[in-house]
């Protein structure tokens, strides 16, 4: 009967989990389809004899493609990777770290 507990005690836990985990894959895909837009728009502005030279369309020049190709790869590796550096069990380690001195200290009064 234990285990049966621990596995309803955690499922609301994981529930929450997959839900933001979705949240990011929706966010990272829509991310993912403006950005193929833009840099469709961006090769045709570069390599066609097109007359692309709107306003918005004018701003879009190699700084700002990179930049973006940059972001768009830090999203991909923050979505997909479960590999993170400053997670709970680090946050944890580094409280307790930090209580530990403390209660080590001397107090001389």
């Amino acid at each position: 009967m234990e285990p049966k507990f621990d596995n309803e005690q955690q499922e609301p836990e994981l529930k929450q989990m997959a839900s933001r985990k979705v949240v990011k894959l929706k966010s990272f895909y829509k991310q993912l389809f403006f950005y193929a837009v833009g840099l469709t728009i961006f090769l045709l502005k570069e390599y066609t004899e097109l007359p692309l030279n709107v306003f918005p369309i004018k701003l879009l020049n190699n700084i700002v493609m990179i930049l973006w190709s940059a972001v768009v790869i830090g999203s991909a590796i923050d979505v997909f990777t479960s590999f993170k550096i400053f997670d709970d069990e680090w946050e944890a380690r580094k409280v307790k770290s930090i209580l530990d001195k403390r209660n080590r200290k001397q107090k001389w009064e």
